[in-house]
């Protein structure tokens, strides 16, 4: 049995998840009567997705559709950023949706000396993107991760590699 226990705790989005809420998206876009000779369009193009639309209006609606089928696959809001909409070929307009990945190191640090200050009898340091808890006693990782999970942070976390 080991004697120390950990996991990681990381900002990480599933690009399996992001793929089929694309391709989920892209479905409803063609199949609604509202968009039935229209230009609107959801595109993939490398870690970004494209929404295009002939007016903001539009624009709009082909965000909600894209962002509906990223909260039904469990992607936290907080993952998704959205780029500026800016004109494209043919009186369209355009905006770039990206994913957020991985903890900034002060994003870590900060998370880091919450914990800390929070006295659990864990370790957590810093590797990189992620930040390692481990400890003793699985009851004492397990109120670190509810405690992780009940703080108000402005990314979205994950608990990923359980030793």
């Amino acid at each position: 049995m080991a004697t120390e226990f950990s996991f990681d705790i990381v900002s990480e989005v599933d690009r399996m998840e992001v793929k089929n809420a694309f391709q989920q998206a892209v479905k409803e876009l063609a199949n609604r009567y509202d968009f039935k000779g229209s230009s609107a369009a959801i595109e993939e193009s490398g870690n970004e997705i494209i929404l295009t639309a002939e007016d903001d209006f539009r624009l709009s609606q082909v965000r909600d559709i894209l962002f509906s089928k990223l909260v039904k696959r469990e992607i936290s809001a907080k993952m998704v950023e959205y780029g500026t909409v800016e004109p494209a070929k043919g009186m369209t307009v355009r905006q770039a949706v990206s994913f957020k990945e991985g903890l900034k190191m002060e994003e870590a640090k900060a998370l880091s000396k919450m914990i800390k200050d929070e006295k659990f009898k864990v370790n957590s340091q810093v590797q990189g993107e992620q930040v390692r808890v481990s400890g003793k006693s699985k009851d004492d990782l397990q109120k670190v991760m509810a405690y992780v999970k009940g703080l108000d942070l402005p990314y979205a976390v994950k608990f990923t590699n359980f030793r």
